[in-house]
């Protein structure tokens, strides 16, 4: 059993805590939970940083508890939002909750038999049949207005002139319900959450001070920044998602492959599980040869893999390769569709009809001058270039103008056409 604080201190996952949580966590095995908002049908790498807090708290030998709020979620947290949130119906709520549960299974150990096995909850199954009259009588007798408007995240709204709906000024009610809920049913004495759930947390601890006369405390990690001062998780396209159907593995891998140098060191620390010397000996040989971007090739394997599966990281390396030429035909063909076309994104695209593919008598006749879309604007610039060894076809190199078309379409309708060093072609067969 590793102690939990340390770890996340030197890992740079340490923000606040309250008083007395480390001789807490050194009396045995504890109890903690981390809530996720129910707001899309799967998690991104923004919500990365509290799945890897439950992990190592885990692993510490300690009890988690991934609740995801399906109650919460009808509602919207306000913490640093600029405007209230669209609010979900309670199909789209349960289709999303259940979406997130298979994904933490990814991460933490539910296994029966493991006496500090996670569990997962949902705040819906003890708020839906909570009668608004019960819960203002029960619950929000408990804490002051004056309380609750002194916490940053209520005063933030209140100043930039946004206002905050009574919906979701009774936000920190709610959760701090959740915290009381499993602390008296589940012996949770520890919620952890980002730094922007602070107020949050505290008015929990506070419920439980007030309606159960017992201890509890918190503990929150940074949020995650990017260097250049851009928002971490975030890319042209929109968010990285743990989904593979809406955030391809390929992409997935690129994404960790391009942080730069600076967030390379801290993400290492943050979003993979390698010790601290594994990590200090990646950091000097990164020094040594940052060229080589040792920290983000390490990286993005470990964590592709933690999120998809070795044979994902296998792939995205694959497809990675292709665009430095170290690749083959066979590369080329363990290639999905979709990632395929995420590689050679923004390549020019050609298409020719099937009759008019199988009727061409030579790669000359193939690639030049048809229809005014060829990839060649003339049959003698195209064999002057295949002679000279400029031209290749799925990564194969033609030799001969003359000879006849024997590549295998990619995913039954594609070739790759490779012109020069840089210049790649699509075409497909329709």
């Amino acid at each position: 059993m590793n102690n939990f604080i340390e770890e996340l201190r030197w890992r740079g996952m340490l923000q606040d805590m309250t008083p007395e949580i480390e001789e807490h966590l050194k009396k045995g095995m504890a109890s903690a939970y981390l809530g996720f908002d129910p707001t899309a049908d799967s998690l991104h790498i923004g919500h990365l940083v509290g799945v890897m807090t439950l992990l190592h708290f885990q692993r510490a030998g300690h009890k988690p508890f991934a609740l995801v709020g399906g109650a919460t979620g009808m509602i919207g947290d306000p913490s640093f939002k600029s405007a209230e949130r669209n609010l979900l119906d309670k199909a789209t709520l349960d289709h999303n909750v259940a979406s997130i549960k298979n994904q933490l299974g990814k991460f933490l150990n539910f296994n029966q038999g493991a006496e500090n096995k996670a569990e997962l909850v949902n705040n819906y199954d003890w708020m839906a049949d909570f009668s608004f009259l019960d819960f203002i009588r029960d619950v929000g007798k408990h804490i002051t207005v004056n309380y609750m408007m002194a916490k940053d995240s209520v005063k933030r709204r209140l100043e930039d002139g946004n206002g905050l709906s009574f919906t979701e000024f009774t936000y920190q009610l709610i959760q701090g319900y959740d915290f009381y809920h499993l602390w008296k049913n589940e012996n949770v004495s520890i919620q952890l959450g980002g730094s922007d759930q602070w107020g949050n947390i505290v008015t929990g601890t506070e419920m439980i001070r007030r309606m159960g006369g017992g201890s509890a405390y918190a503990l929150t990690v940074p949020l995650i920044t990017k260097a250049d001062g851009t928002k971490f998780g975030k890319t042209e396209g929109g968010s990285v998602w743990l989904d593979p159907e809406k955030t391809s593995p390929y992409a997935f891998y690129q994404f960790w492959l391009n942080v730069s140098d600076e967030d390379a060191a801290k993400y290492i620390r943050i979003f993979t599980t390698l010790d601290q010397v594994t990590i200090e000996t990646l950091e000097k040989e990164h020094q040594e040869a940052p060229h080589l971007r040792a920290l983000q090739k390490e990286i993005a394997k470990q964590v592709t893999i933690m999120v998809h599966s070795e044979a994902d990281y296998e792939m995205a390396l694959k497809a990675s390769a292709i665009l430095f030429g170290k690749s083959s035909t066979e590369d080329l063909e363990l290639l999905d569709e979709r990632t395929f076309l995420q590689v050679f994104d923004g390549v020019p695209q050609v298409q020719i009809k099937k009759p008019e593919y199988e009727s061409a008598s030579s790669v000359l006749e193939l690639l030049a001058d048809k229809s005014g879309t060829a990839i060649f604007p003339s049959k003698g610039e195209a064999r002057k270039m295949i002679q000279g060894g400029g031209v290749s076809i799925n990564k194969e190199k033609l030799a001969d103008p003359n000879a006849a078309v024997e590549a295998k379409l990619l995913q039954d309708k594609y070739l790759l056409v490779q012109k020069g060093k840089k210049n790649y072609y699509i075409i497909e067969v329709k």
